[in-house]
């Protein structure tokens, strides 16, 4: 893993300001403390320059330095990730006369460019984000990984055009305006997460995954090089299924055991990372090291499962508890990602991977496989909702009454919490149920809470602009539908942030076999019902995996990663919370009713009311303009 940057500016027949560059590599430092390196083109206008900071885990010599050159020194890249299947690559590009000067997999892509051009992403199987400047052809190329494992955001603005691996690079550019985009903070409030390609600047856009950007004579093409096809069903029985799924998941996790460092696996308990663990013990992976994040909370610990786990394969097992701290932990986690992030399992992710780090450099995880083969409940609650709305209007109404009337314990978990928000959210028409179950802040919710100058400056419905940008191929049932949602956007935007962020905090490579794309082909090929039969949620893996994992690992609930924030912000955190949300500086920045934050804060801190993830997503956005607009 590294961080990369870089600029090409059309205005400067000198090169690129170089101090720049080393500001923004800087910034970045975490991403890559074993290496560093910057290249400047040597010809007149565009002046281009790149930066990257090295995370050493193929090739720890310094034949792997970046940026890398071809074999003349007209073409330089820096990469961000790993390619897979580098070594296959590299073979056949050897055949065809290629000279490479190192075993690293960053040289690879360089000469597929030279073979393929544009095209040389379509041949990589892996994670990754990199930028190739070709001096002969004065042009610029980005590319992104299919399912958006690594991030790459960029500006283009008044004859300059300047990237990075994260919001502090760009950032350190000192190139980037800071004027906040109004529609961008009503996505944030709305999901959570800000969607791509938007940022939270006017100014700063992400590249999408599975998609290349070129630059060229100053102008910009951007063009889409994969995408999952959920129309084309394969035929195939539950038995060949299972036997497919073991083939491909065990190529894919093989894939990425390769490493010239120690690796490990991040295990949460839940049967998606429980499967790797099994995986690495049936393919002789050797003494697996595994590491677990609980909480005193019982709703939210999984020490016991990971445990079972752990103790079944015979791990090097590390456990650690989690307590707020928030004066050293959330500051510290908003400068890292750079824009409001409201996702609050950020925090165990953060402490999860420096426990790791501690112990080695790369870790696998089970991320992708929920959205992959159905793994959430709220899959479950759209295809139910669709039998409710049958009902007569009447009848949800009195529905509707019974269940808010009755009390219930002020818990995020609580079944009967999730049945009030059912039956709010079954009410909503079309996709806009599943984002409002999904998200944070329904859309009565920011009216109330949105100001009446607010409203003005951002004139937008976010469900429908993320319905629209998310556009899909007709005929699709309606569990695809949603998994193809997710993959899109929830997916790149929150999870895979996430893992990126926290990762990469902690100099922590992190690897996701389920995120592969032979592996999502394959499950996006399947019939729905054998990704959710009869209320059971990721049917095909569990039927697989049944003998091979305890069997309390495969019949619990999914918890998620969650975090017991509601409970924090009634006791240990209840003072930072009201010091942040209630402050004069805070009230007055002009978004939102003070009344209404008020509220929120009064409700939930006595109890009568549970606003825990709103008021998270409020807190966040808060240290986020204290971090990086107020400062």
């Amino acid at each position: 893993m590294c961080g990369i940057c870089g600029i090409v500016d059309y205005n400067r027949n000198s090169g690129v300001d170089e101090l720049r560059l080393q500001a923004m590599c800087r910034a970045m430092f975490h991403r890559g403390p074993d290496d560093g390196g910057i290249y400047r083109s040597p010809g007149t206008a565009p002046a281009a320059g790149l930066g990257h900071r090295r995370l050493s885990i193929i090739d720890l010599s310094a034949a792997g330095h970046q940026p890398m050159p071809n074999e003349d020194g007209t073409v330089h890249l820096v990469l961000n990730g790993e390619i897979y299947n580098f070594q296959e690559l590299r073979s056949g590009l050897q055949e065809k006369g290629h000279k490479f000067s190192s075993s690293s997999d960053t040289e690879c892509v360089v000469h597929l460019y030279e073979e393929h051009g544009r095209d040389c992403v379509k041949y990589l199987r892996g994670m990754f984000a990199f930028a190739l400047w070709d001096e002969k052809r004065k042009s610029l190329l980005l590319a992104r990984d299919r399912l958006g494992k690594k991030p790459l955001l960029y500006s283009h603005k008044d004859g300059r055009f300047c990237f990075a691996s994260e919001f502090s690079g760009l950032l350190a550019s000192g190139y980037i305006s800071k004027e906040i985009l109004p529609q961008s903070l009503e996505n944030y409030l709305s999901f959570g997460y800000i969607p791509a390609p938007m940022s939270i600047y006017r100014d700063v856009l992400k590249l999408l995954p599975a998609h290349t950007l070129l630059l060229k004579d100053g102008a910009v093409s951007i063009e889409r090089y994969w995408q999952l096809d959920y129309s084309k069903k394969i035929k195939i029985s539950e038995l060949d299924a299972q036997a497919e799924f073991i083939r491909i998941f065990s190529e894919a996790l093989k894939l990425r055991l390769y490493s010239d460092v120690p690796l490990g696996v991040l295990l949460s308990g839940g049967i998606d990372s429980a499967a790797v663990v099994a995986h690495m013990a049936e393919l002789g992976a050797g003494p697996i090291n595994t590491f677990t994040i609980g909480f005193d909370e019982p709703g939210y610990d999984e020490l016991p499962y990971a445990r079972d786990v752990a103790e079944r394969y015979g791990t090097t097992h590390h456990e650690f508890r989690v307590s707020p701290d928030a004066q050293e932990i959330l500051p510290m986690l908003v400068g890292h990602y750079g824009e409001p992030y409201a996702d609050s399992s950020a925090v165990p992710t953060y402490y999860v991977c420096k426990m790791a780090a501690g112990e080695v450099k790369v870790a696998l995880n089970g991320d992708g496989g929920d959205e992959a083969f159905a793994g959430y409940e709220r899959y479950q609650a759209y295809l139910f909702s669709e039998y409710y709305r049958l009902l007569p209007a009447i009848a949800r109404k009195l529905i509707k009454l019974a269940v808010n009337s009755i009390p219930c314990e002020q818990e995020h978990r609580n079944v009967l919490r999730r049945l009030k928000r059912f039956v709010a959210g079954a009410e909503l028409s079309g996709i806009d149920r599943y984002f409002y179950w999904a998200g944070i802040f329904g859309p009565r919710d920011r009216c109330d809470l949105f100001s009446a100058d607010f409203k003005r400056s951002s004139d937008i419905d976010p469900y429908a602009q993320l319905s629209r940008s998310l556009a899909e191929p007709p005929g699709l049932e309606t569990l695809d539908r949603l998994l193809r949602i997710d993959t899109l956007s929830a997916l790149p935007n929150d999870l895979l942030v996430k893992v990126d962020i926290a990762g990469m905090a902690n100099s922590l490579e992190l690897r996701a076999p389920f995120l592969d794309q032979c592996l999502f082909e394959f499950a996006a090929s399947l019939p729905v019902e054998y990704k959710l039969r009869m209320g059971t949620k990721k049917y095909l893996l569990k039927k697989t995996l049944k003998g091979r994992l305890p069997e309390a690992a495969l019949r619990r609930k999914k918890m998620g990663f969650g975090v017991p924030i509601g409970s924090w912000f009634r006791a240990k955190l209840r003072v930072y919370l009201e010091d942040n949300l209630l402050s004069e500086k805070s009230l007055g920045r002009g978004y939102f009713v003070p009344e209404r934050v008020k509220c929120l804060v009064e409700q939930h801190t006595s109890g009568s009311e549970d606003h825990a993830q709103q008021l998270w997503a409020l807190l966040m956005l808060e240290l986020w303009h204290q971090r990086f607009i107020d400062r």
